[in-house]
């Protein structure tokens, strides 16, 4: 997409559709005809105000902090491109060098609970949102349930989770759903052949792709859980996105399920990154509209917001705990020594040391296009996902 089809006015986006145009904002999408943009593909000033008094600049207020928790720093996988990797694995293999392991014990939870008090107290936040994290979390399966009882005493409303899902049991599932879990995020890298030489084991190198798909069957039976897929797209696995989106399909049931592609990049660990997103645009097109063709959700596209946790200095909203009770501005940098931000005993550091560790979301991922190329790669994309969502009665 050329810059004279997608405006941006601060945060919001101005996308030029087949038969419209398209205003993102914080306050949500307004579908626009000729008469409301500039013939340059701006908005007049009659329209911005128009989108002014209906709320569509206006960032709506946190209603819950957001408390992402690393129960485990350790894996039990061993993908290449992970940003919590030191390094690739010299010998070649699937075990790459990867951040120090800690574990969340009672102790810990104790003091990141009584944190989060604080920081909540500070913004007048009554809720809690939290997000089970890694490494992967079920590998401290003790953490993750005590967590969660135990914050419902400080106002924890709902939870959610970034897993894996190869150690996720029908009764782990219930029990986490009882405690509040509502949703679960989890990795495919591609169809199964892909997948089970990218997605391995840790220890043995062995395919997951079956045991993924198995426990989430199982789990979604025990739980009334919604899922996350997320399709890590890559110069290994693109050629089977296609097929990968058939056979969830088969295998899931899509009406439980929201499916998203992201193009693997490189954290500064070696991680090949041959993907130009010139080849891309089309693939995410078929591929989305695919799966809401299939019964899938598909993400809705947004106006550049800054996120609840990382967009805020200071913990302002959200936060995330190591865990040995370390901060992190992202869950990119979290167990990271030296991009730590202070403790949840202590508090946030200040002054220059914790301006240069606050990283932002995708701050430190890598690739070869500028930021030119990476804005007109994911305006095509989304702009493709509105015109198709509003051809099909779906928006």
């Amino acid at each position: 997409m050329s810059l004279d089809q997608a405006t941006r006015v601060g945060g919001e986006r101005l996308l030029r559709g087949k038969r419209n145009w398209w205003f993102l904002g914080p306050g949500g999408i307004v579908r626009l005809g000729g008469r409301h943009v500039t013939a340059d593909g701006a908005l007049l000033p009659e329209t911005e105000l128009w989108l002014r008094e209906r709320g569509m600049f206006t960032t709506r207020p946190a209603r819950a902090y957001a408390l992402t928790v690393l129960t485990s720093t350790h894996c039990n996988l061993g993908c290449g491109y992970c940003f919590q990797n030191t390094a690739q694995d010299p010998a070649g293999g699937g075990r790459p060098p990867r951040i120090a392991q800690t574990r969340l014990t009672s102790q810990t939870i104790t003091s990141v609970l009584a944190f989060t008090e604080r920081q909540m107290g500070a913004v007048g936040l009554e809720k809690l949102r939290i997000l089970l994290f890694g490494g992967e979390p079920l590998l401290n399966p003790r953490g993750c349930l005590e967590l969660l009882e135990r914050a419902a005493d400080i106002g924890q409303s709902s939870a959610w989770m970034i897993s894996n899902a190869t150690l996720l049991t029908p009764r782990l599932a219930g029990q986490l759903a009882d405690l509040g879990l509502d949703s679960v995020q989890v990795t495919f890298d591609g169809d199964r052949s892909d997948h089970d030489r990218i997605r391995i084991g840790r220890a043995d190198g062995s395919g997951t792709f079956d045991t993924i798909v198995r426990n989430i069957v199982r789990a979604s039976e025990a739980a009334p859980i919604r899922w996350t897929l997320r399709v890590n797209v890559s110069q290994e696995n693109i050629r089977g996105i296609d097929d990968l989106i058939g056979r969830l399909s088969d295998a899931l049931d899509p009406a439980r399920c929201t499916l998203y592609f992201a193009r693997v990049g490189d954290v500064g660990i070696g991680y090949a990154n041959d993907l130009h997103t010139g080849e891309l645009s089309a693939a995410f097109i078929r591929w989305q509209r695919r799966a809401l063709d299939l019964g899938f959700t598909v993400t809705r596209p947004g106006s550049h917001r800054p996120c609840t946790t990382c967009g805020h200095t200071g913990g302002r909203y959200g936060a995330v705990v190591s865990a040995d009770g370390t901060l992190s501005s992202c869950w990119e940098t979290a167990g990271k020594s030296d991009w730590e931000v202070g403790t949840v005993a202590d508090g946030y550091v200040s002054g220059a040391k914790a301006d240069d560790r606050w990283i932002a979301c995708e701050d430190l991922y890598r690739y070869d296009e500028d930021a030119r190329a990476l804005a007109e790669f994911r305006d095509s994309v989304d702009t493709a996902l509105l015109d198709h969502l509003d051809e099909t009665g779906r928006l």
